[in-house]
């Protein structure tokens, strides 16, 4: 198991949608893919894999990863991730909507 850490944009993104009965679905979607994170990031459903042009607060040598929480919906919801600060330890850096 990983533990979830959430840096602040990631954090306001989710809180917002939360926030939003509109969002409803979508918001269950991004905590069911957060669920698999915390437990497995290579769960096949996440389809994780690199993410470029966005750096890692920890350590800018090591990668950032996408998950994604919607497949086939017009601007879906991703997951941008990165290992650290600790071992066993995830942080959250974003959560973006896939450009159409």
């Amino acid at each position: 198991m990983f533990t979830l850490f959430f840096a602040e944009p990631a954090d306001i993104e989710l809180q917002r949608l939360e926030g939003s009965p509109s969002e409803a679905g979508k918001t269950k979607q991004i905590k069911k893919a957060l669920g698999y994170l915390s437990k497995n990031p290579k769960h096949p459903s996440l389809q994780c894999h690199k993410f470029h042009g966005f750096p890692n607060p920890y350590a800018p040598n090591q990668d950032v990863f996408v998950a994604y929480a919607q497949q086939h919906t017009p601007g879906a919801a991703r997951i941008l991730w990165c290992y650290g600060p600790g071992k066993q330890q995830i942080t959250i850096l974003a959560i973006i909507a896939h450009p159409d």
